[in-house]
């Protein structure tokens, strides 16, 4: 416990109460996995577009990928946002965050305007898994 946390509710600074407030952490997950529990429900919804999409990324057999693509996005995030083996949540998001890069987002093999657009795709992509290992972290230290 820091110094900080130590002293009474009425003495730490609204800053301080707000961190420390369990809803939240919550919320900060629950936007931190926003992209990939929006993204499993509507695969889940639409499974045929779903597999459609697979199929354009060349991944073979498409149905298979995109089972695979749901459940990954939906049992890592509940993972993260319950905070329960938050570590495997983060961990299974970040590696299949990092395996859409070379897989959607290759700028390398592109040019022009289309390039450049799917290395900030691919940049933002590294950003989330950053946060994604800044959730493990906190949600490991919190026991």
């Amino acid at each position: 416990m820091s110094a900080a946390t130590s002293l009474p509710a009425a003495t730490r600074g609204p800053v301080a109460l707000l961190l420390e407030s369990a809803a939240f952490r919550v919320a900060a997950r629950v936007l931190l996995t926003l992209p990939f529990w929006m993204s499993g429900f509507a695969k889940l919804a639409d499974f045929g577009f779903a597999t459609r999409e697979m199929a354009m990324f060349g991944l073979n057999p498409p149905a298979a990928f995109a089972i695979a693509t749901i459940i990954t996005q939906l049992t890592g995030s509940a993972l993260v946002i319950s905070g329960r083996h938050a570590w495997l949540g983060a961990g299974a998001l970040g590696i299949f965050t990092a395996l859409t890069i070379p897989i959607a987002h290759n700028f390398w093999a592109l040019e022009g305007e289309r390039a450049m657009m799917e290395m900030f795709f691919a940049v933002e992509h590294i950003s989330v898994i950053g946060g994604l290992m800044l959730a493990a972290i906190l949600c490991h230290r919190r026991g």
